[in-house]
């Protein structure tokens, strides 16, 4: 895959940021308020060619490495997540399978259609009694002649209502427990047997949408294994959230930029016994140790994403970063509310919406305690 050139991806980034500033912070409300994103927006990130950021130019996308696509998403951070999150699943998670290990059969079929936002991917591995531990997965496929029997509940899947293709982990072998029990299937949404559940009512992020995704003897020809290899799911979910932990830890990194922004553009207007609270002392403090921790993150995301581009790997580091980056953004989200006073506490202003939104940061992807105990495995492996 040939990746686009600096000065192009510089055109890129600008088009980018100009649209997130005009059109996307305008209707952050309004996608609040709604729990959808108007379609003139959507019709937009289309033609701005959102939907295949990752995608390789041979297949209608734009190709971004790690480190482009690490920029842009620092930019998307820096407005509702709901935004990114429409399209995150075609240029992450959902396609990110596909783009690995999918056959040319497969990629000629799907990929095409994700780049242009035609269709939606979407990336089933969490359930009910599986999350942190995608290895006990209940859901079972079935060996029927030439094709297979996939039964079982998916749950919190994101852009389920929308997808029109999902890459389902479920279990083919029945006689080990391990990771190789695993296999990975490209699944169209109207195949007979799929049914969602009720949309999710979750604490922040409106705008997305997740719900339950119950496969119920859902008949998929063996040529959908992604790879035509089964056993090799779970690698591959690993290796797709190896660089899904990167991208959000970039995002994560975007939203600490713009909390700093909530925060000084307050601190400067909002007058106390006479001064700008700017002025006082410990407001300082809460600014300086947000940009701090902005600044770390920020640096750490872009050797990581440097590191992943060389290697095609970056396991210990996109840990590092999305365990930092998420933590840093809920305790930056923490000060601004303070900063704010009792008008962060309000849903007209900014801060009060993205205290909410952060908070899954720190949950999805793998949680800040997985991304812990990933770090020091790999630690106590390879050595420092």
């Amino acid at each position: 895959m040939t990746n686009i050139d600096d000065e192009t991806f510089a055109q890129l980034r600008d088009a980018i940021e100009r649209f997130v500033t005009e059109r996307l912070k305008p209707n952050e409300m309004h996608v609040e308020e709604t729990d959808e994103i108007p379609e003139d927006l959507v019709g937009e990130m289309k033609d701005l060619g959102l939907f295949g950021l990752t995608i390789s130019p041979d297949h209608g996308g734009i190709g971004l490495n790690c480190r482009q696509e690490s920029e842009i998403a620092m930019i998307l951070g820096q407005t509702a997540p709901a935004f990114r999150s429409l399209f995150g699943t075609n240029i992450g998670i959902g396609a990110r399978g596909l783009i690995l290990e999918g056959t040319e059969e497969q990629k000629e079929r799907y990929l095409p259609k994700l780049a242009s936002g035609e269709m939606i991917a979407s990336f089933a591995l969490t359930e009910p009694d599986s999350g942190s531990d995608p290895a006990s997965l209940k859901t079972k496929a079935i060996r029927d002649g030439d094709d297979y029997l996939i039964s079982g509940t998916k749950r919190y899947i994101t852009n389920a209502t929308r997808a029109g293709l999902f890459t389902v982990m479920a279990r083919t072998d029945f006689e080990q427990t391990g990771a190789g029990a695993i296999s990975a299937f490209l699944v169209p949404a109207d195949a007979p047997g799929i049914t969602l559940g009720a949309k999710d009512k979750k604490m922040g992020q409106r705008g997305t949408t997740t719900c339950d995704v119950i496969f119920d003897n859902v008949r998929v020809p063996a040529s959908a294994i992604i790879g035509h290899e089964p056993g090799q799911g779970f690698k591959l979910a690993m290796r797709v959230l190896d660089r899904g932990r990167i991208h959000i830890g970039a995002l994560a990194t975007g939203m600490c930029k713009r909390l700093i922004q909530e925060m000084l553009a307050f601190a400067t207007n909002r007058r106390q016994f006479g001064q700008a609270i700017a002025e006082f002392q410990l407001i300082q403090a809460l600014i300086a140790d947000s940009y701090t921790e902005f600044s770390a993150a920020q640096a750490l995301v872009r050797s990581t994403a440097v590191e992943y581009d060389a290697a095609g790997a970056a396991r210990t580091n996109a840990s590092a970063l999305k365990y930092f980056a998420t933590e840093a953004v809920g305790r930056i989200a923490d000060r601004a509310v303070q900063v704010h006073g009792g008008a962060g506490y309000m849903t007209e202003y900014a801060v009060e919406r993205f205290y909410r939104d952060v908070r899954l940061f720190r949950i999805y992807e793998g949680t800040s305690q997985i991304q812990q105990l990933l770090i020091a495995r790999q630690l106590i492996k390879n050595g420092l």
